[in-house]
């Protein structure tokens, strides 16, 4: 909002009741579990939390699956009382050469017992794209993209993965080549053919935790 042309930042509120402070501080990434452990004079964090994307299928039989997108849990808490957290962060689902089975999901994000944000889903048998993960326990709680299924009776055929919050993936139907999820909790694509070779799904990618702290 703006008052007399100046910004005005509202207060965060955890349960409808604003916590007087100093505002904004600082923040914590993590790219790998581990713990959060409250600065001095925090009262108050708001967290992101993004599970791991699905791998893609490997090409089987001219059809291929990108992977799933890790779903997203967004949470305001009350840390006045709470020293230290347990951050965990979602691994990506590993590429696989077998397309006769459905590709290996993603790893669930969390943020203690607050909030998590479970692993996109592997890339499945019948040209079908891996499900998005899902958001539970936060304010707010989004789903990730689901990936594209594809068949063709052509070589070079894939699915692109499903995209997060943090972003989309490339779109690789018809591509030359699979690519590996590169962008926070985004699915990998389908694996290709080319020259009657079957080519393995890429790889999910990992998820992340973001922890923003307020006085």
């Amino acid at each position: 909002t703006t008052s007399g042309g100046a910004n005005v930042v509202g207060a965060l509120t955890v349960n409808g009741a604003a916590l007087a402070g100093g505002g904004y501080a600082s923040v914590q990434v993590f790219t790998s579990s581990g713990t959060w452990t409250k600065p001095s004079g925090i009262k108050l964090v708001r967290v992101i939390v993004t599970g791991g994307g699905g791998a893609g299928k490997g090409n089987y039989g001219n059809n291929s699956a990108g992977g799933g997108g890790g779903g997203t849990a967004i949470k305001t808490i009350d840390v006045t009382s709470i020293s230290s957290v347990t951050v965990t962060v979602g691994a990506g689902g590993a590429s696989s050469q077998d397309g006769g089975v459905a590709a290996p999901s993603g790893s669930a994000s969390s943020f203690g017992s607050h909030c998590s944000g479970s692993g996109g889903g592997g890339g499945n048998n019948f040209n079908a794209g891996g499900a998005g993960g899902s958001g539970s326990s936060g304010d707010v709680n989004i789903k990730g993209c689901g990936g594209n299924g594809y068949y063709q009776g052509l070589n070079n055929v894939d699915g692109g993965g499903g995209g997060t919050i943090w972003g989309s993936p490339k779109t690789h139907a018809n591509a030359v080549t699979n690519v590996n999820g590169d962008i926070y909790g985004v699915g990998g694509s389908g694996g290709h053919r080319a020259s009657n070779i079957y080519h393995p799904g890429g790889a999910g990618y990992q998820g992340i935790v973001v922890v923003y702290e307020y006085k």
